[in-house]
């Protein structure tokens, strides 16, 4: 399926925030970890009333969060989530963010610590494309191109869906669903341990407990 994009303001939010705004229930309290500009945050707050707060490593991003009336402060998410009591939410997102972490299972325990439930979204470098522009051209794939090569992606920890499944297992942690999102922003559950996921969704969107 294809879920509707549409943002507070009649702006577009991308398909995979979309997912994550659904699998969040309404009036819940809500951490929005590398929160970006908010716009997350924002559609949850008018959509599903939630206590939304957001922790952000970037000035301008915390600025534009603020602007929008966010509860948002500036903090590294690998150094600050231990300042966090343990279950001060009922959610707690890491959308697109993971992969820039140094140290991505101590940032997913903390996750778990804080929030009842945690989701996930992350890019899948086992897309069939990345695979076969690795063999054949003998270039790193950047899920984030064009506007970035090898040497100045954000991406430092590139992942596939069966590496977060590993890390997940590490951890003991078992995933309660899994979508993918696949080109023109389609979307779909998936069972996580899914071939044919692995190999055609562009991302994946993890819901844990």
């Amino acid at each position: 399926m294809t879920l509707p994009t549409l943002s507070k303001n009649g702006g577009r939010i991308r398909a995979d925030l979309q997912l994550v705004a659904d699998l969040v229930p309404a009036g819940v309290r809500v951490l929005d970890v590398g929160c970006g500009e908010g716009a997350l945050l924002h559609h949850l707050a008018q959509t599903k009333n939630v206590d939304a707060r957001g922790i952000e490593l970037r000035q301008e991003g915390v600025n534009a969060c603020v602007q929008q009336g966010l509860s948002v402060v500036q903090g590294n998410a690998e150094t600050d989530l231990k300042d966090y009591p343990s279950d001060a939410f009922d959610y707690v997102i890491l959308s697109q963010t993971l992969q820039a972490m140094r140290d991505p299972r101590g940032t997913l325990g903390e996750l778990l610590r804080i929030g009842k439930h945690a989701i996930i979204s992350f890019d899948n470098f086992g897309h069939w494309a990345m695979r076969l522009g690795l063999m054949f051209e003998g270039r790193m794939p950047v899920a984030d191109a064009p506007r970035h090569t090898w040497y100045d992606t954000g991406t430092i920890r590139p992942c596939t869906i069966r590496d977060f499944l590993t890390l997940c297992g590490d951890l003991g942690i078992e995933p309660e669903r899994c979508f993918t999102v696949h080109g023109g922003g389609r979307t779909r559950e998936v069972a996580p341990g899914s071939w044919r996921a692995r190999l055609t969704a562009r991302q994946a969107v993890f819901l844990l407990k």
